[in-house]
This record gives C-alpha cells, structure tokens and sequence, in this order.
C-alpha cells in the first residue's frame, strides 16, 4: 500500500486546485467547479462497485436520488415542508436539521435499500448483473414519481437550503476519494480485483465473492448518495428526472472515459468530460462568432460526448488512464 500513497497525494493535490480555481472564479466558474466536485463524488462512488468488481452498474443513479429526497425530508424548513410536503409523517415535519445531520440520514436510507437490492444484484454476473441494475433504477424511478406525499411527484420539489458550495463539495469529494482509494487497496478490495480477473479461480481459492461484491456495492451506493445530497443542496431543488438515464449516461461516460479500473481514471475522466460538456454546453446555444450567427443546437452536447466515448473506447478500450494510476516514479517515490 505505501507505494500507492504518491497516487493518493496528487489525486488530492488536483481536487484541491480545482476548488481553488473555483473559489477564485467569478459566480459561473464557482457553480461550474461545484457542479464538477460533486459529479467527482458520484463516479468515486461508481468505482468503488464498478472498477474493482468489473460488474457494469446502471442503476447507482436511483441511490442518488433515495440520498438525495432523504436529506431533503429532513433539512428543508418546517415552513417549506408544510407547504409543498404537507402529507409526511408528522415528526418529520416537526423536525430540521443541518446539512451534516440530513446527509447522514440520507446515506443511511440509501444504503439500506442498496443492502436489500444488492443481496439479488450480487449473485448475477455480466450483463444480467447490468440488466438487474437498470430494472431497478426504473423501479425506484417510477416509484419517486407516482410519491406526490414524499416527492411532489413530477414536479421539482424547491426550497431546499442552499448548503453546498465549492468548498463543501471539495471537502466531500477528498473524502470519496480516501474511501475509494483505502477500499481498492483493503484485503477485501484486492480480493475483489481477483475475482474481476478470474471469478472461477476467485472461488476456487475460497474468496467469498458475492460477499465481498455486497460490501462493495452498499458501500458504493453510499457515496453515489452523498453526491445525490449535495446537488439538491447545491441546486436548491430536486425532480426526480434529474437522477435518471441522463445521469447515469453522463456519470458512467465519466467513470469508462477515465477508465474504470483506477482511481486517476475516474478523476481524471470527470475533470475532463465536465469540462469539455460544459464548454459544449455553452456552444450549444448558439451565439455569433466572426461575425457568422451560429443557430442553437439542441442536443449537441450529448452527441458530442457520446461520440469521445465512442473515439475513447476505440482507441484505448481501458480508458486514457488503461488501468494506471498517478504516481511519482519510483526513484522519488522510494528514496534511498
């Protein structure tokens, strides 16, 4: 493990100079590098499953929301709640807490419903793994959208607090990347690694395979919550459309760009898709260049990055990083 720790520094190093850069933008880079730190804190969740079982996940993005209305419930104002939720329990009416407080019960719900799912999830291999996955991402979906008692339904439920800034994501982003980082490297993420390898070998050897894959994705679905709390928080309001296929598409394009078998690959990959999606975000709306109008282009983003994915994968099918973590090299990782 010591020779990891230079990985972890410089991971550390670049998600504190992103936050930097945001803290010393004008407001549209703060909420651009916000935005990124908390997408950061999403595909870190992802990996933890993902990049260290191989088993392909579509539907993380359902722990996201069940973190993310379970915080809400709980950290909106009495006032608001009574307004636009006023059919839930009475004690969570009664009852506001802070950020801190309302993440942690976020988390919990989710993770609870990832050990219940996750206990069927595990047991699958390949793509019915996949499949069992994306069921269960339209389950939750459908369910949060039909709860007009618990989520106003289809329409978006406002008057969250304004709690996370660039600073609060970059604080929970390191602490996504210290678990991503101390699991992929614990006995249990190692074992884990073989089992991606060889899963007959894996069991042969006596590894409990589905065991471990279990603490994995719980403890996956609880980071992917975390990061669903904070864009509620940092957005002020929550739909439940906003944590579905769209999510998931720009989420996992994030973790296999990167490449899904390294830390450095889904940081990596999160910095740059986040950037270039931004920067077609803004081309996408048209403007004048040149003095030549350029007409909006709806959906131009998302082509766009669908087609790196595409150029990514086929030119380097593990991901720009092919499986490789930052480090310093081995003469100043390991002096003399």
């Amino acid at each position: 493990m010591r020779a990891h720790w230079s990985t972890l520094v410089i991971l550390s190093l670049i998600v504190l100079l992103v936050a930097a850069i945001g803290a010393l933008g004008n407001p549209v880079v703060q909420r651009v590098v916000t935005d990124m730190l908390i997408k950061l804190v999403v595909v870190l969740g992802l990996s933890i499953f993902i990049g260290n079982s191989g088993v392909l996940s579509f539907g993380h993005a359902s722990f996201a929301a069940l973190g993310a209305y379970g915080a809400a419930w709980f950290t909106m104002p009495i006032v608001a709640k009574k307004l636009f939720l006023p059919k839930l329990p009475a004690f969570v009416l009664a009852t506001q807490y802070g950020l801190t407080a309302g993440a942690t019960i976020g988390i919990v719900f989710a993770s609870t419903l990832a050990l219940i799912v996750g206990i069927a999830v595990v047991r699958l291999s390949g793509i019915a793994a996949s499949i069992a996955t994306l069921a269960w991402l339209v389950i939750i979906n459908t369910i949060l959208a039909n709860a007009d008692s618990l989520t106003k339904g289809s329409s978006s439920l406002v008057g969250l607090p304004l709690d996370v800034g660039a600073g609060t994501a970059a604080i929970c982003a390191l602490i996504a990347l210290a678990v991503a980082f101390f699991f992929k490297y614990s006995p249990i993420g190692l074992m884990l690694e073989a089992s991606r390898e060889d899963e007959a070998a894996a069991l042969a050897a006596g590894i409990a395979v589905h065991r471990l894959r279990l603490v994995a994705f719980v403890l996956s679905g609880a980071v992917v919550a975390l990061g669903g709390v904070l864009q509620g928080h940092f957005l002020g309001m929550l739909s439940v459309g906003q944590f579905y296929l769209e999510f998931t598409f720009l989420t996992l394009a994030m973790l296999v760009i990167g490449g899904m078998r390294s830390i450095s690959g889904a940081v990596m990959g999160t910095l740059l898709i986040a950037t270039v999606g931004e920067l077609l975000r803004v081309g996408a709306g048209g403007g004048t260049v040149g003095g030549i109008a350029i007409p909006p282009m709806p959906g131009m983003r998302e082509i766009a990055l669908a087609l790196i994915m595409l150029f990514v994968l086929r030119a380097r099918p593990s991901g720009l990083m092919g499986g490789h973590e930052l480090a310093l090299p081995s003469r100043l990782a390991s002096p003399k």
